[in-house]
């Protein structure tokens, strides 16, 4: 599947960090994200030692900005949440503006960083750069999360359709038939009995439905 059938298909998801240097304007940054249409999945406040913040930013080991990066991550607390819409990474990305808070002022004056940034290290926010760098840092500050495919709007209203709406109005018929002195607890029994679902049991061995 390609990634343009794929993000049609599945929510991305994406990490976005309120740095040490604006954490005190949190909840209006997060106001801001939730106004830009997306979902904040998870969230949380936590203060990263230099160690920990040296292993988030691998990848930028042995730049002449390392140290400075590591030293001020690891200043103060920081917010770190999980976010969640269609096209998830970029979007998050834009809205954030260049790394650089020169190039930000100049070419994207609105955007966060430039609002909210006061030099080329405290820049206020982080963004994932890529799918593979968001299920990566996502792990990393939330260690406990299930990164699973989550499906979209349209996917799910497509599922319901298909597989779960035929198989409830059925179950809705057939209790206007019956007219059971407790209807929900009825409708549950006959859910649970014709789930189509379910795995079928042959000679004692469970079969899996390979469709």
């Amino acid at each position: 599947m390609d990634q343009t059938s794929h993000s049609r298909i599945f929510v991305e998801r994406t990490l976005a960090i309120i740095k040490p240097d604006v954490v005190h304007k949190a909840e209006e940054i997060q106001d801001l994200i939730l106004r830009s249409g997306f979902t904040v999945l998870q969230k949380r406040r936590l203060l990263l030692s230099p160690e920990q913040c040296s292993d988030f930013y691998a990848d930028q080991y042995g730049k002449l900005f390392f140290p400075s990066l590591t030293a001020f991550m690891s200043s103060g607390p920081i917010v770190a949440l999980m976010l969640a819409r269609d096209n998830a990474i970029a979007h998050w990305k834009s809205i954030i503006g260049p790394a650089s808070i020169a190039k930000a002022r100049e070419m994207q004056p609105d955007c966060l960083r430039a609002k909210y940034g006061t030099s080329e290290l405290k820049n206020a926010l982080h963004g994932s750069e890529s799918f593979h760098a968001a299920v990566k840092e996502i792990k990393f500050m939330f260690p406990n999360s299930v990164i699973e495919p989550f499906p979209s709007k349209e996917a799910t209203e497509e599922y319901l359709s298909r597989y779960v709406n035929p198989v409830l109005l059925r179950g809705l018929t057939e209790l206007c038939k019956e007219k059971p002195p407790k209807p929900c607890i009825w409708l549950a029994d006959w859910l649970i009995k014709n789930n189509p679902n379910q795995p079928q049991i042959c000679d004692g061995f469970i079969v899996e439905d390979e469709g």
